[in-house]
């Protein structure tokens, strides 16, 4: 079943964090929020290796990830499922994905899961995009394609959202809901806001 993201309040702020880097192809082995000091935008998804929505728009994210970190944007990916249930999210073959794909980002594993909770990310994939101040102008999804909708992937919306940030203007806050597969909690340990 397909769950769509929480829709965060526009404005609020990037929670801060630290976790391990597990793409080999990105120099930091630790990444935090203050990596990203110096660009002016920054994207946090909220991904994994086995999601098939995260399949289905994966070739087009990295092409956009490539194609605006020169513009300005810093992208990060985040894995926060339990990986004891779900062992194809492992740290392990994150490694491997991230190689194989050539992911030009970190991808980061939120073991404790906490990381995933202070963003109140709820589906993979989920798109966190902030201003320079790191305030949250953009929470939705990448575009309206889904796996057998036989819409084109074009990262439209993301798109969109991420020129008008970095031309400076203000980004429209009637914005449509990311939708995925629901982030794997551990047994016990779901947020609140996973049952609503």
């Amino acid at each position: 079943m397909a769950h769509s993201s929480t829709m965060e309040k526009l404005g609020s702020p990037a929670p801060g964090f630290e976790l391990q880097n597990f793409n080999t192809g990105y120099s930091k082995n630790l990444v935090s929020l203050d990596t990203f000091k110096n660009y002016p935008a920054l994207l946090i998804a909220f991904i994994c290796n086995h999601c098939p929505y995260v399949i289905h728009i994966r070739d087009s994210f990295l092409s956009f990830s490539n194609e605006y970190e020169s513009k300005g944007l810093g992208v990060v990916a985040i894995s926060s499922n339990d990986v004891l249930s779900y062992p194809d999210d492992s740290p392990e073959k994150m490694r491997v994905d991230s190689l194989k794909y050539a992911y030009p980002f970190p991808y980061l594993f939120d073991e404790n899961q906490e990381v995933a909770k202070a963003y109140c990310a709820a589906c993979t994939p989920d798109f966190f995009l902030y201003d320079k101040e790191r305030t949250l102008v953009y929470r939705g999804q990448y575009d309206s394609s889904r796996p057998k909708n036989s819409i084109p992937v074009t990262g439209e919306d993301i798109r969109k959202a991420t020129e008008t940030l970095l031309n400076g203007e203000k980004i429209p806050a009637e914005q449509l809901p990311s939708m995925g597969c629901n982030i794997k909690w551990k047994k016990g340990a779901e947020p609140d806001y996973f049952f609503k």
